[in-house]
Protein backbone atom coordinates (compact mmCIF):
# COMPACT_ATOMS: atom_id res chain seq x y z
CA UNK A 1 0.00 0.00 0.00
CA UNK A 2 1.32 3.62 -0.57
CA UNK A 3 1.93 6.18 1.96
CA UNK A 4 -0.33 8.48 2.94
CA UNK A 5 -1.02 11.74 0.66
CA UNK A 6 0.32 14.59 1.34
CA UNK A 7 2.03 18.12 0.24
CA UNK A 8 4.44 20.65 1.67
CA UNK A 9 3.60 24.25 2.70
CA UNK A 10 7.19 26.63 2.08
CA UNK A 11 7.92 29.88 1.62
CA UNK A 12 10.02 30.49 -1.08
CA UNK A 13 10.68 33.33 -3.38
CA UNK A 14 12.56 33.05 -6.75
CA UNK A 15 15.35 34.90 -6.14
CA UNK A 16 16.03 35.22 -10.27
CA UNK A 17 12.27 37.07 -10.54
CA UNK A 18 13.24 39.44 -7.28
CA UNK A 19 16.82 40.15 -9.82
CA UNK A 20 14.62 40.95 -12.55
CA UNK A 21 11.76 42.94 -10.88
CA UNK A 22 15.24 45.36 -9.41
CA UNK A 23 16.82 45.63 -12.66
CA UNK A 24 13.12 46.70 -14.28
CA UNK A 25 12.71 48.99 -11.14
CA UNK A 26 16.69 50.30 -11.39
CA UNK A 27 15.62 51.09 -15.38
CA UNK A 28 12.34 52.89 -14.58
CA UNK A 29 14.49 55.21 -11.60
CA UNK A 30 16.79 55.84 -14.46
CA UNK A 31 14.16 57.02 -16.72
CA UNK A 32 11.38 58.80 -15.03
CA UNK A 33 11.11 62.43 -15.29
CA UNK A 34 9.65 62.71 -11.40
CA UNK A 35 13.41 60.99 -10.46
CA UNK A 36 15.85 62.86 -12.61
CA UNK A 37 18.27 64.90 -10.13
CA UNK A 38 17.05 62.63 -7.17
CA UNK A 39 19.93 60.63 -6.44
CA UNK A 40 16.95 57.30 -6.40
CA UNK A 41 19.15 54.33 -6.18
CA UNK A 42 18.43 50.58 -5.97
CA UNK A 43 20.82 47.62 -5.87
CA UNK A 44 21.53 44.36 -4.00
CA UNK A 45 23.06 44.78 -0.73
CA UNK A 46 23.73 40.95 0.08
CA UNK A 47 22.78 37.56 -0.54
CA UNK A 48 18.92 38.48 0.53
CA UNK A 49 18.79 42.36 1.02
CA UNK A 50 18.10 44.99 -1.00
CA UNK A 51 18.98 48.72 -0.90
CA UNK A 52 17.33 51.84 -1.71
CA UNK A 53 18.06 55.55 -1.69
CA UNK A 54 17.15 58.70 -2.45
CA UNK A 55 17.94 62.68 -1.91
CA UNK A 56 14.65 63.20 0.03
CA UNK A 57 11.98 60.80 2.20
CA UNK A 58 9.29 60.80 0.15
CA UNK A 59 11.11 59.72 -3.10
CA UNK A 60 13.17 56.72 -1.49
CA UNK A 61 9.31 55.82 -0.63
CA UNK A 62 8.72 56.68 -4.04
CA UNK A 63 11.62 54.27 -5.35
CA UNK A 64 9.98 51.74 -2.53
CA UNK A 65 6.56 51.86 -4.49
CA UNK A 66 8.53 51.35 -8.12
CA UNK A 67 10.05 48.42 -6.65
CA UNK A 68 6.97 46.79 -4.84
CA UNK A 69 5.15 47.30 -8.28
CA UNK A 70 7.36 45.36 -10.25
CA UNK A 71 7.37 42.76 -7.52
CA UNK A 72 3.29 42.46 -7.70
CA UNK A 73 3.83 42.15 -12.03
CA UNK A 74 6.23 39.18 -11.47
CA UNK A 75 3.57 37.53 -9.13
CA UNK A 76 6.14 37.96 -6.37
CA UNK A 77 3.71 38.53 -2.99
CA UNK A 78 4.58 41.57 -1.08
CA UNK A 79 4.51 39.67 2.44
CA UNK A 80 8.14 38.22 1.27
CA UNK A 81 9.57 41.72 1.49
CA UNK A 82 10.10 43.25 4.89
CA UNK A 83 11.26 46.75 4.08
CA UNK A 84 12.01 48.92 6.85
CA UNK A 85 11.64 53.19 7.04
CA UNK A 86 13.21 55.42 5.55
CA UNK A 87 16.54 56.47 7.72
CA UNK A 88 18.37 59.24 7.03
CA UNK A 89 22.12 58.73 5.85
CA UNK A 90 24.34 61.75 5.47
CA UNK A 91 22.93 63.68 2.69
CA UNK A 92 20.28 60.89 1.64
CA UNK A 93 17.64 59.25 2.99
CA UNK A 94 18.22 54.87 2.71
CA UNK A 95 15.61 51.46 2.92
CA UNK A 96 16.86 48.73 3.55
CA UNK A 97 14.70 45.67 2.80
CA UNK A 98 15.17 42.51 3.27
CA UNK A 99 13.63 39.16 0.77
CA UNK A 100 11.91 36.60 3.69
CA UNK A 101 12.63 32.98 2.67
CA UNK A 102 10.92 29.89 4.99
CA UNK A 103 8.58 29.70 7.17
CA UNK A 104 10.01 31.03 10.96
CA UNK A 105 9.18 29.08 13.84
CA UNK A 106 6.66 30.48 15.82
CA UNK A 107 4.85 31.06 12.35
CA UNK A 108 4.98 27.38 11.41
CA UNK A 109 3.27 26.28 15.16
CA UNK A 110 0.53 29.36 14.31
CA UNK A 111 -0.43 27.05 11.00
CA UNK A 112 0.38 24.12 12.70
CA UNK A 113 -2.21 24.70 15.20
CA UNK A 114 -4.76 26.01 12.97
CA UNK A 115 -4.55 22.79 10.36
CA UNK A 116 -5.09 20.92 14.38
CA UNK A 117 -7.99 23.20 15.06
CA UNK A 118 -9.99 23.53 12.08
CA UNK A 119 -8.26 21.41 9.42
CA UNK A 120 -10.36 17.47 9.02
CA UNK A 121 -9.66 14.72 11.16
CA UNK A 122 -6.72 13.10 10.66
CA UNK A 123 -4.36 15.28 9.24
CA UNK A 124 -0.79 15.83 10.59
CA UNK A 125 1.17 18.53 9.99
CA UNK A 126 5.21 18.28 10.99
CA UNK A 127 7.39 21.20 10.60
CA UNK A 128 10.27 20.24 8.89
CA UNK A 129 13.17 22.60 9.09
CA UNK A 130 11.51 26.16 7.45
CA UNK A 131 8.63 24.26 5.85
CA UNK A 132 5.53 21.62 7.27
CA UNK A 133 4.49 18.56 5.84
CA UNK A 134 0.67 18.07 5.94
CA UNK A 135 -0.19 14.15 5.46
CA UNK A 136 -3.59 12.74 5.70
CA UNK A 137 -6.26 9.86 5.07
CA UNK A 138 -7.91 11.47 1.55
CA UNK A 139 -6.47 13.69 -0.72
CA UNK A 140 -10.12 15.82 0.07
CA UNK A 141 -9.14 16.50 2.96
CA UNK A 142 -5.70 18.20 2.11
CA UNK A 143 -7.39 20.00 -0.50
CA UNK A 144 -9.80 21.15 2.42
CA UNK A 145 -6.54 21.97 4.46
CA UNK A 146 -4.78 24.51 1.40
CA UNK A 147 -8.10 25.94 1.13
CA UNK A 148 -8.40 26.78 4.65
CA UNK A 149 -4.97 28.34 4.88
CA UNK A 150 -5.47 30.48 2.06
CA UNK A 151 -8.29 32.23 3.70
CA UNK A 152 -5.61 32.87 6.15
CA UNK A 153 -3.25 35.58 6.45
CA UNK A 154 -0.35 34.17 8.64
CA UNK A 155 2.39 37.56 7.70
CA UNK A 156 3.78 34.87 5.03
CA UNK A 157 3.88 33.91 1.14
CA UNK A 158 2.38 30.70 1.70
CA UNK A 159 3.14 27.84 -1.30
CA UNK A 160 2.04 24.83 -1.53
CA UNK A 161 4.17 22.08 -3.47
CA UNK A 162 4.66 18.29 -3.58
CA UNK A 163 1.49 17.36 -3.57
CA UNK A 164 1.61 13.42 -4.14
Amino acid sequence: MAANPSFDIVSKVDRQEVDNALRQAEKELSTRFDFRGTGAEISWSGEEAIGIQAETEERVRAALDVFKEKLVKRNISLKSLDAGEPRPSGKIFKIDCKVIQGIETDKAKAISKKIRDEGPKGVQAQIQGDQLRVTGKKRDDLQAVIALLKGEDFGVALQFNNYR
